[in-house]
């Protein structure tokens, strides 16, 4: 095989590989959205990427506003998705992490949650992805105000 062969099939293979890994979260309106292909029946609060599973591919961080069969009340949930043969799978779709979910972002390979509690005080968490589902890996700060909390979650 030439070099100039060589270069065009690792070009290809690149143009696969970042095709793979895009994601688009297109509005119809206030409560349907679209991951790619995948209908989001919900309002969405929160939307990032980011390898959660380490595998070295881009996967995508959706919150929505839904409820579960677990927690019949509306609730911000986070749903990640990766892609398969080109095409939006879900990965985990997270009925809860730990409190009452406010916001996330992806910080270092790791979910960062700001959450609330029953009796109204604040934390801020980290989870990682565990083989099926995201696991507590440590608080940043717990048992605090609103505003401590969101000072927390955005360092």
């Amino acid at each position: 095989m030439t070099k100039r062969m060589v270069f065009t099939v690792q070009l290809l293979l690149f143009a696969v590989m970042a095709c793979a890994q895009h994601y688009e979260l297109r509005c119809e309106h206030d409560s349907l959205f679209w991951l790619n292909e995948w209908r989001l029946p919900y309002p969405v609060y929160q939307f990032q990427t980011g390898d959660v599973d380490g595998d070295g591919r881009a996967d995508a961080m959706v919150g929505v506003v839904k409820t579960t069969r677990f927690y019949p009340e509306k609730g911000r949930r986070l749903f990640i998705f990766k892609q398969v043969e080109g095409k939006v799978r879900p990965l985990w779709l997270g009925s809860k992490l730990g409190g009452i979910l406010c916001d996330f972002r992806f910080i270092n390979g790791r979910i960062r949650s700001l959450e609330m509690t029953t009796d109204h005080q604040y934390v801020v968490a980290e989870y990682r992805w565990s083989g099926f589902g995201m696991a507590f890996e440590r608080f940043l700060i717990k048992g605090t105000n609103q505003k401590t909390a969101i000072k927390t979650f955005n360092q």
